[in-house]
């Protein structure tokens, strides 16, 4: 049985329409975020044996509400990347890039303040010599990565972060966008705004949350023609066109929420899940 068969009365948020859309390359490294988070919330609904009525005098009675909420703050990720062929001259290399990036920034009016730098790794590149049929590998030099977290209020300045203060400093890799949620004690307050006609029991209360940059997918959108073997198979080498892969913003849907809160979603936000189940003693007659 479903809460509709109670007074259901939630709190909601204001929504302003806007059209900012961010993910960053993160895409390329995750699957099916969507998939994930639905198979999350399908996993919050099972009942357990301890979970079932234990008389014929009780009932449950489950909610499973859907809070969609845009971020008030957010943290940009940049990746820097420099190679030489010394350690010093990588290090040089990327003082003058990280410089020149929190240069570009300050007209957008961001200072050094809303900056960090974080060291992430240095490893050595390779490269091969060839000599007649021998091809032999060789250390080629050196390659040092960091990365630049930019932290914003206004989600406008991700264009201009991108477009003009990192491609100034010949910065290319935006990694991810962070959303911040800053009054959660209040989200969680509006979630479990409910108020019923008797008091229940609280028998299981599961909440979630999902930021944009886990709810990312992707699909490759090509047809190629096979190569069938040849009796000069083995002298010909194969050169594919590289598949670009389009990466959207897809969030959960209503699909199985009671109740979803702000249901148009514009751009990405951050959403929130709580999955009750009530317990009621059912009065009997004699």
């Amino acid at each position: 049985m479903r809460l509709a068969t109670t007074t259901l009365l939630i709190l909601t948020l204001a929504a302003r329409a806007g059209v900012a859309q961010v993910g960053g390359n993160v895409g390329y490294g995750q699957a099916g975020g969507r998939a994930r988070a639905e198979q999350n919330e399908r996993a919050k609904r099972q009942l357990t044996r301890e979970e079932m009525p234990p008389t014929d005098t009780s009932m449950f009675v489950d909610a499973n509400v859907l809070m969609n909420v845009k971020g008030d703050e957010f943290v940009a990720t940049f990746g820097v990347a420099v190679e030489a062929e010394t350690v010093e001259a990588c290090q040089e290399k990327m003082n003058a890039t990280i410089a020149a990036f929190t240069e570009a920034l300050k007209p957008p009016g961001i200072g050094p303040e809303a900056l960090f730098v974080d060291f992430t790794a240095q490893t050595r590149v390779y490269d091969y010599k060839v000599e007649g049929s021998l091809a032999r590998e060789h250390l080629a030099g050196f390659e040092l990565k960091k990365t630049v977290a930019v932290r914003y209020r206004d989600k406008a300045l991700i264009d201009r972060l991108v477009v003009v203060a990192a491609s100034r400093a010949k910065v290319y890799d935006l990694v991810k966008v962070d959303y911040v949620v800053t009054d959660l004690a209040s989200i969680q307050e509006r979630l479990l705004g409910i108020k019923l006609r008797t008091v229940p029991q609280v028998y299981a209360e599961r909440s979630s949350a999902y930021f944009p940059t886990e709810m990312y997918d992707s699909y490759t959108a090509g047809e190629s023609e096979a190569v069938s073997g040849g009796p000069d198979r083995a002298r010909t080498t194969v050169q594919s066109l590289r598949k670009s892969r389009t990466f959207y913003y897809n969030p959960l849907s209503a699909d199985g929420f009671d109740r979803v809160i702000n249901p148009v979603v514009l751009e990405p936000v951050v959403q929130f899940t709580l999955y009750l189940k009530l317990r009621y003693e059912i009065e009997t007659r004699r």
